[in-house]
This record gives structure tokens, sequence and C-alpha cells, in this order.
């Protein structure tokens, strides 16, 4: 039995004496499984999908005529200001102006916008008037424009998808963006809402009075009309520029709707309060359209959970009581944290909450079990968590929809996709078809051909298994990349994505994330990023301390470990923080290992030193 199992068994165990959870109006588990002689599974929903959106242009003049006055997309005024931003109503007018502008541009499926900033009503309703106009957008990560030295990654996203449009919210913050895509293209035309020199303001856009050609491309508009392009991470090289298809929007949307219980409440309007950037499936596809086709308002959180803004995400709290609450793990911590300390802040968080939503990392069972004290404290009640796991190419194909006590899983397919779980090594490799699968890379058929198997199946590269395979309905469990786990010297597996969560909630809240080594070395070793925000707490030499404290905590980890593969023998402390330019984490707060490892050889050839090199400590 797995250490994962045997936590199962206790967490089972204790939750007999735990008050319920809130109801989730969410259909049970109920899935088909077919197994290969050679050992592959096939996993589908036996729910059947629900009919979603013919697009999403089309849900917003759908959502604008039924309520036209309800606020839609809010965002603070500067200065942690009032909230102010658009109805539905206003949206699409703004919408359709900015697709009759594209229009007499003669800008179509064939070309796109490029979006440099981060969230804001701005951005959204660029978004929709690409939409309706039928003109893919492509928003990327604002990191690529301001935080990049040598903006290799912009210029690598504008090569791709060759823009004839530029917006950004700011002209002189994007300034030197400018001058570098310019000199690409001087035919661009830029686009920012305050219309410094040499762009237009996006006002001339949304005052464009909209004519018939805007109901036509609506109307041309089909499921498989393009309607973005988003890049992946880059975790192996340069981001892949995806193409993002109604269909495939629809199709998540279809699937979640196929495993509601109960009809939504009309006379609700849920509020929503996110900070994810929209360069990213979960924000700017799943949790945009989700809120739209909800009739939610959508408050734009510009708080980040990163020691200095997640105070904002505090403030936000304080006034906007949501019913769902997503974010990821990190967010959750720092959110339990500060809930622990402040109880108006607990108030106001459980007020209306229903369940919550974490995504793109396991979230710790120390978290998750503070996160419940908490709701209980508050409501007598504990707090459903779901989860849904896809990625750039797939959007999400998997979600945990029902009442569990576990964290970790990655949930079942959604209605309408198939899994195809194939033997690699010991483990099932992930693959997917279904119509939330993209059709491949934009204008890179090589990369494409070899994202796909003979059947079809985008291959994730991922690993997972059943909880259970005796009782799949129990759910699956992410078990790694396939790409990251490594043998040590010995022939013992290293499952990355299972150990370095774990050992990442070992260390809470001192350390901020790690990666972990040792392919073809007799043991693991870890090298550990602080957590900028425990610093502080340790007083004089806090690094000293810091050292003395992730050495006990790591022994104790390894105490209860088991084999070698679950081991840290050494570990070193890295001061300089993660290179978004190098690809060591994106934007989102994503760590990624390879790109990591080798940027950072010296420090992995010193844990492997003998004697260790300087600042490795041994446990």
């Amino acid at each position: 039995m797995s250490p994962a199992d045997d936590h199962a068994l206790l967490v089972n165990e204790a939750a007999r004496a735990l008050p319920p959870f809130k109801p989730l109006p969410q259909k049970a588990p109920d899935v088909s499984i077919e197994k290969t002689p050679d050992g592959t599974y096939y996993v589908r929903s036996n729910h059947p999908p629900a009919e979603g959106p013919r697009s999403i242009a089309h849900l917003l003049a759908d959502k604008a005529a039924a309520h036209p006055d309800r606020p839609y997309i809010l965002q603070r005024a500067p200065g942690h200001g009032p909230w102010q931003g658009v109805t539905y109503g206003e949206a699409k007018r703004a919408a359709d102006g900015i697709a009759q502008w594209l229009l007499i541009q003669g800008l179509t499926g064939a070309d796109s916008v490029m979006v440099l900033s981060a969230n804001s009503v701005e951005h959204a309703l660029v978004m929709l008037g690409c939409y309706t106009a039928g003109v893919p957008i492509a928003p990327i990560s604002p990191a690529y424009s301001l935080i990049s030295t040598d903006h290799a990654k912009l210029k690598h996203c504008f090569a791709t998808v060759k823009p004839r449009v530029v917006f950004a919210q700011n002209s002189a913050m994007f300034a030197r963006a400018f001058e570098t895509l310019k000199a690409l293209d001087p035919t661009l035309r830029f686009v920012t809402v305050d219309g410094g020199e040499g762009t237009i303001p996006l006002a001339e856009l949304t005052a464009t009075a909209p004519t018939a050609a805007v109901d036509v491309a609506r109307e041309a508009l089909t499921h498989a009309t393009v309607a973005k392009y988003l890049f992946t991470s880059g975790s192996t090289g340069m981001p892949k520029g995806v193409p993002q298809t109604h269909g495939m929007f629809a199709g998540v949307i279809a699937g979640t709707e196929g495993l509601r219980d109960e009809p939504a409440d009309p006379d609700v309007i849920p509020q929503v309060l996110d900070w994810m950037p929209w360069s990213h499936i979960s924000a700017g596809n799943i949790g945009f359209n989700g809120a739209m086709w909800g009739g939610a308002t959508l408050h734009l959180d510009e708080g980040k959970p990163i020691p200095g803004l997640f105070e904002t995400t505090i403030k936000n709290l304080y006034e906007i009581s949501p019913m769902g609450f997503g974010s990821a793990p990190v967010a959750f911590g720092m959110l339990v944290e500060a809930m622990e300390n402040d109880p108006r802040l607990r108030a106001s968080f459980f007020k209306n909450l229903r369940s919550c939503g974490y995504g793109g990392a396991t979230l710790s069972n120390d978290v998750s079990e503070r996160l419940q004290k908490l709701a209980i404290a508050e409501t007598g009640y504990r707090i459903p968590l779901t989860t849904m796991y896809g990625a750039t190419e797939t959007q999400g194909i998997t979600v945990v929809h029902w009442i569990t006590e576990l964290v970790g899983l990655i949930g079942l397919p959604l209605p309408g996709i198939t899994l195809k779980l194939v033997p690699n090594g010991s483990k099932l490799e992930v693959r997917v078809k279904g119509p939330t699968v993209t059709s491949g890379y934009h204008n890179d058929p090589e990369k494409t051909a070899a994202a796909f198997d003979d059947e079809g199946f985008y291959k994730l590269g991922d690993a997972c298994r059943f909880l259970d395979p005796d009782k799949p309905e129990l759910g699956l469990v992410f078990d790694g990349r396939v790409t990251e786990d490594f043998k040590l010297d010995s022939g013992t597996w290293v499952s990355v994505g299972t150990l370095r969560p774990d050992l990442v909630a070992a260390c809470t809240p001192y350390a901020f994330d790690m990666v972990i080594a040792g392919q073809d070395k007799p043991y693991a070793t870890a090298l550990i990023w602080p957590s900028p925000a425990a610093l502080p707490t340790l007083g004089d030499n806090p690094l000293e301390k810091l050292t003395e404290v992730l050495k006990a905590r790591i022994a104790a980890f390894n105490a209860t470990a088991g084999g070698s593969s679950r081991r840290i023998a050494r570990f070193a402390i890295m001061i300089e923080p993660p290179s978004i330019d190098a690809g060591e984490i994106t934007d989102k707060g994503y760590v990624n290992q390879r790109a990591t490892l080798e940027r950072r050889d010296a420090l992995v050839k010193a844990l492997y030193a003998n004697p260790p090199g300087p600042g490795v400590v041994e446990v």
C-alpha cells in the first residue's frame, strides 16, 4: 500500500468524527472502463454532455439580451478605489464596436490581435470584440514584455501568430516592447487605453458604429472557428502557439453542465473574484467563459499570491463573498494563514461560499485541513474541494465533481472526453481525445505530428493512476510528469510529481518551492527556494535559522518516507529567485523542474560533490 493510500485510510477514519460537507450539486461519479490486452485503459464518463453555446460571441449576445443592466466585469479604480466596469449590455455594445473596427481594417480569421498587458476590463472588451469579428486574439504573458531583458519570447510569439494589431493597457509602460515589435513589422497598429504617442485610443474602437457586417461575422462563427491563440509555458524550448476554437470552449461548458445535478437559481447572481492571468486556459478560458455562462459578475483581482500583493486580494475579499473560489495552491496557503489571524476576513470569505477549486498543482494536506478547520468554525460545515486537470492543448479534461475527503485527485473525465491511459514503464501515461482538444500547434506541423498518437489522442506527458483499480469511480491521482521522473543509480524510480509537493508541504511555510535532483545518482536531493514571507519571521541570521528549520523538517519527512525514492539526502537553499526569462517559472508561479536543473547545474554538481559543495546541507 502506498503512502497516499495510507493517508486516505487515515483521512476517512478521522472524517467520521467531523461535521458534514456543504452540499455539492454535482452528479455522482459514473464511468466506463475498457482495458485492452496490452494494459491500456480507455476511461469515459457515462454522463452525457449538455448543450453548450454556439460560440462565446453568441453567448455574450444572449446574456446581454437577458440582463443588459447586470454588472459584468468590474475592476477597481487606481489606488484601490471603487469598483467600476461594464454591464453585460455595455460589454456587448463595446465588443460590437471593436469588431466593426477590426472588420474595417480588413482583419479576418487568418490574422490576429496580440495583447501584451494583464487582465483588465479593456482587455476583456478587446477579447470579446475579436471573438465577435472572428479574428483570433493572442494574449501573452506580460512578463515577456515587462520583465524579460531580451524580449526573446515576445519576438517568438509575434513570429508565430504574426498579428496586425497589438493591444496594451498603457503606452508608456509597454513602450520598450512596442519598439521591439515595430522593428519586426513597421506596419503594425498599436491600440492602448490612454492613446499615447503612436497608438490608437481604445475609445476610438469602442465608439465605432456597428453595421450589419458585425451580425454577419457573428453568424459565420462555428465550433471550428479559431477564437484565440494561447502559448504554452515553454518548458521544453520556446512557447508553442495553440489554437483555441469556440468548439473547445463550448466543450468545457457542455461537459461541466452535464455534471450539474440541479438547475442554477436564476435569482442568484454569482460573484467571482479572480487574479489568474488570461494568458492561460484556467482563467482566460475556463474561468472567463464559465462566469459568462453563469451570468456572473466577474471582479478582477489585482492582487497575487506573493508577499506585498496578496494584501490586495484580502482587501477585495472583505467586500466580495464568492460562491466559489478557485486559485493556485500557493494562494490557498496564504489565504488560510491570513484567515487564521483575521476573523473579519474569515466571515466574509465563507459568507456565500459553496466550494473551493484548486488547480495546477496538488493542494497540501496541511493547507486543506486548516481550511476545513476554518470552515467548520465559521459555518459548522466543511467545504467541498474540487479541481480540474488539463493543459493549454486540451482545456479541462478531468474534474473532481463529487465530495471527497482527499486532496491530490485529478478526478474523472468530463462528459464527452475519452482518456487513454497507456503503460509507460511503471506508470500510466495520460492521453486524451474529445471536443476540448486542439487540432495541433499553429504553423508547426512537425510538433503537431509528434503530439498525437496513431489513434488521434493528444499526449500530455503526464502520468496518473487509479486511487483504487477495483473502484475506478473513486477517481484518478496525478502521478507526475513522465519526463520529470528519473531513476537513481540503483534503478529505483523517483516520482517527482508526488515527492515534490509532499516535501514542499512538509517544509511549509518556510519553502516557497523546490526542484528535485538525482538522475543516475545514489540518492535524491533538493534545491529549495525560501519563502520571502517566512524569512523576516526568523529574526537575526535568518538564512542560518532557515537552514536549521529545513534540515529538521526534511529529517522528519525522511523518517516516515519509506524507501530511497522518497528520501532527501542533501539540500541547498537558492537565494536567486526563479527566472521567467530562463523558463524556470511561469507567471502563475508554476516551477519548471527541467529548466531549473539545467540553469543551476553548478548547484546540482555541488549537491553531489564529495565533500559537498558550499551551501550544501546533509540531512
